[in-house]
């Protein structure tokens, strides 16, 4: 009798589990509707951009920013061509280009209302950046300042980008776009009455690229800056689009408020602001400058798209979007506005109240609000998670007649095996990274953005998707009814979801705003389902579910589209890590917000476990994919391959009093930036060149391996750098040292004072030798308050001026017998100007020069 009822129960049970499933053929159809989501929702809403204003339209619409004239400038501008620091493209032909637009500006200008000051700025300098010293000479900054008449504010709110370029560039995305922006920003304020309480200052920044030494001319030199008070600074890593605002403040959340009040268009995100903070973009803007040493607040905005084309030949005019003139132009002129009637811009540091979260969603609207006001907001989700969950499990105890240990136990089950699912796909999409990387099929997404779904997506969902059904295939007989299974396998993950997010708010980790939006959503349909008691129902609580599904869905994939749009070309330009390891880690990231609580729901459809199988069979395609033509990274002018390339003479000399010529060779010094060094290999087979990771010199005994380091960039790339022999540069403006005197101030102590001279961009290591001690200099004592690791690096430039740098050393020797070697120089230069891209379709052509001695005194 028992062994009857047994068996009816089974039978009873399987009738249930059979009859609360969906057909198979309804699957197909389920994750279809995902997909069509994103296709028509997502990416239309990250490409919106609003109709270009034409010079027509300002009749009809005074006041407003006009796209068209801002379009028509930045033509002109790039019809210079490469402006390069130095260069009589960057100093006179841009300057003259930039003062005689301001000139019709001023002309236009409502001279009752304003009043218009220009001032081009000439400053020499230095300072510490990247554990370098930064020294310039003569460099230009194109300046003016607009101040309302009759205001009683000192105060000023600063505008910046910059109008130089890297060598080969014209220069449209990065910054021109910016510039022209900024001055169609002048036109539009100086010609209409707009209420103004403080004064706006522009600054033209002629020397960004050099790196960031416009600014530090600006802020410590300029007589204007002493009353800046707020930035908004304007840069680009791509070629137009929607201008993302990625740093806030820092610690003036009153800033964030006006944008969020204010700007037309938003698109902003402190996620993206904690990953540039963290050293995750392969790059820097003036912001920091401003910052550090003028400790202003402000806000940091830069175009993002086609970073493919950031800092090469094709940064080009036609491929900018023209709906980005008026889009990035809109938010400008609001901003601007905006802030210069701000009441905190006489006294900011009143204001200073801690860091600010922020995030668009899709582009609709932005939402902000204080880092304290984050803290209690994801504490009390997280909470509320907490009793939701343990609720539902308390009443569904009540509803199906179990003990409730029983039911405690089967959820405990239930989270031991969703947390299984969550490390084995990490586990699976980290393995495949590794994979991908170690048979030399690394980057095959970097044009085709597409590949990342099946590599490191559909890892994700098959991994998640496959554990769990098949532990309710295997325990159907003995489990819940499944709707219950798969709502407490949900809870599961919530609840895991919930954990992470009290470790990272524990860790003062801004971003744990977007496990909190996950969690909400997620409690709000389970809330809903109580309510309505349809979490008892076979298909009736997937109502609530995907309804509340839908909002965390559109953004995180949102999310996912912006990061792969800003992020994927970065990667051409990381330098020898792993970018596998970050794209899969961080699609793994994302599907642990976006999957689980939508791949679980594939189990109540027939066949689930051969159609969460399909995400397997698919990852297995798209590996083969990536090992056949279609998975090469690169494509001529849309995604080209990076290279440094130094055409350069190099001479050693010995330490003797003649500095006799050791040794000298000349050839390529290449730096691939990237993580397929030896795709331009054949390059070198065609022209019968021999190609060495070792350039033949003793790593121990010369100052950086004797490599021509010209930036501080190549010191991260060294390791996969090479060298190929080949002709010596054609003879330039070669650098020059000369020994001025040497003068012992005491018994241990000399001062050497040196020059300097050649072209307009040259790199110095200083290694002090045999026991010596580097004590003062004339440049900033950081380096040497700080300890910071020789060689020491100098990093000189000018503009205007090409007299010699001067300068001194100050050493002490311990040892009396060391005073004639005591330290070694090595410095290197440009000759024609350094190109910072090459495309492995078109060639070497690149010179530099190089040279290292050692001073005997």
């Amino acid at each position: 009798m028992h062994e009857l009822n047994m068996k009816s129960k089974y039978e009873n049970m399987k009738i249930i589990y059979n009859r609360s499933k969906f057909g198979w053929y309804w699957a197909p159809l389920f994750v279809a509707f995902w997909f069509l989501l994103f296709y028509l929702t997502v990416i239309p809403s990250y490409h919106s951009y609003p109709d270009l204003l034409t010079i027509e339209d300002e009749i009809t619409q005074p006041g407003r920013f006009i796209g068209e004239r801002a379009e028509s400038m930045l033509l002109r501008l790039t019809k210079i061509g490469p402006k390069v620091v130095g260069s009589a493209a960057n100093e006179q032909t841009a300057v003259h280009f930039l003062l005689t637009e301001i000139s019709k500006i001023v002309q236009e200008s409502r001279t009752d209302l304003y009043d218009i000051q220009q001032d081009v700025q000439i400053a020499s300098g230095n300072y510490v950046l990247w554990e370098m010293v930064n020294a310039y000479q003569s460099i230009q900054n194109v300046v003016v300042k607009l101040t309302p008449r009759g205001t009683n504010s000192t105060a000023s709110l600063l505008i910046n980008s910059h109008y130089d370029s890297v060598p080969g560039s014209s220069g449209a995305g990065d910054s021109g776009t910016m510039i022209v922006i900024m001055l169609e920003t002048l036109r539009v304020i100086s010609k209409y009455e707009t209420p103004l309480q403080h004064s706006i200052v522009f600054l033209f920044n002629g020397a960004e690229e050099n790196p960031l030494q416009g600014s530090h001319a600006f802020i410590t030199q300029h007589k204007w800056a002493s009353n800046v008070k707020a930035l908004i600074n304007l840069d680009s890593a791509g070629s137009g689009g929607r201008e993302i605002l990625f740093q806030s403040g820092p610690d003036h959340p009153w800033l964030m408020r006006y944008y969020g009040q204010h700007i037309l268009h938003p698109y902003a995100s402190s996620i993206a602001e904690e990953l540039f903070q963290n050293g995750f973009v392969p790059s820097e803007t003036d912001f920091r400058i401003f910052r550090d040493f003028g400790e202003i607040p402000g806000l940091d905005m830069a175009h993002t798209v086609n970073g493919y084309v950031y800092h090469t030949k094709y940064d080009r005019f036609n491929l900018i979007p023209r709906r980005t003139y008026q889009l990035t132009g809109d938010n400008v002129l609001a901003l601007t506005k905006a802030l210069c009637n701000a009441a905190e811009m006489e006294d900011p540091a009143k204001y200073a109240e801690g860091h600010t979260i922020f995030y668009d969603v899709l582009g609709w609207f932005i939402v902000y609000y204080p880092e304290e006001t984050g803290i209690v907001i994801n504490v009390l989700v997280c909470v509320i998670a907490i009793i939701t969950i343990l609720a539902y499990i308390w009443n569904m105890a009540h509803q199906t007649g179990m003990f409730r240990r029983r039911v405690f136990i089967k959820f405990g089950i239930l989270l031991g095996v969703q947390f299984a699912a969550v490390i084995l796909a990490i586990l699976l999409t980290i393995t495949i990274a590794i994979f991908m990387d170690t048979v030399g099929l690394s980057m095959s997404w970097f044009s085709q953005q597409w590949m990342t779904f099946g590599l490191y997506f559909c890892p994700m969902f098959f991994m998640m998707g496959l554990l769990p059904a098949v532990y309710l295939s295997r325990t159907k007989e003995h489990g819940l009814p499944l709707g219950y299974a798969i709502q407490l396998i949900m809870h599961a993950h919530c609840l895991i979801l919930t954990m992470v997010c009290i470790i990272l708010i524990s860790f003062n980790i801004r971003s744990a705003f977007a496990l909190m939006l996950c969690i909400g959503f997620y409690v709000l349909s389970v809330i809903l389902n109580m309510a309505t008691c349809f979490q008892k129902t076979t298909f009736l609580w997937l109502i609530p579910h995907i309804i509340c599904q839908l909002m965390p869905f559109l953004f995180y994939s949102y999310c996912c589209y912006a990061f792969f749009v800003t992020f994927v070309p970065m990667q051409g330009r990381e330098g020898s890590s792993n970018p596998e390891l970050f794209i899969g880690g961080f699609t793994a990231l994302l599907c642990l917000l976006l999957a689980p609580f939508l791949v679980p729901l594939l189990c109540l459809f027939r066949k689930s476990k051969t159609i969460i199988s399909i995400f397997g069979v698919i990852c297995l395609v798209f590996i083969i994919l990536a090992a056949t033509p279609v998975g090469f990274p690169y494509a001529e002018r849309e995604a080209p391959q990076r290279f440094y390339v130094a055409h350069t003479t190099r001479t050693f000399h010995n330490g003797d009093a003649a500095m006799s010529v050791r040794f000298n060779d000349s050839g390529y010094y290449v730096v691939p930036v990237d993580r397929r060094p030896h795709s331009i290999d054949y390059l070198f087979e065609n022209i019968n060149a021999s190609k060495s990771s070792q350039l033949g010199i003793d790593c121990d005994t010369e100052v950086m391996c004797g490599y021509p380091i010209y930036s501080t960039r190549w010191l991260g790339y060294r390791d996969q750098s090479f060298w190929v022999d080949g002709p010596a540069p054609k003879a330039g403006s070669w650098p020059r040292l000369r020994i001025l005197s040497k003068e012992r101030i005491s018994f241990t102590n000399l001062i050497i004072s040196l020059e300097v001279a050649g072209p307009d961009h040259m790199s110095v290591f200083i290694q002090p030798m045999n026991d010596t001690k580097l004590v003062d200099w004339s440049f900033d004592r950081t380096p040497i308050q700080e300890n910071f690791k020789t060689p020491y690096f100098i990093y000189l430039s000018y503009a205007l001026d090409p007299a010699p740098f001067r300068f001194h050393l100050e050493f002490e020797v311990i040892n009396e017998k060391l005073l004639n070697s005591i330290f070694w120089i090595e410095f290197q230069s440009s000759v024609d100007k350094l190109g910072l891209e090459i495309n492995p379709f078109s060639g070497l052509a690149l010179m530099n020069f190089y040279v290292l001695l050692a001073l005997p005194f």
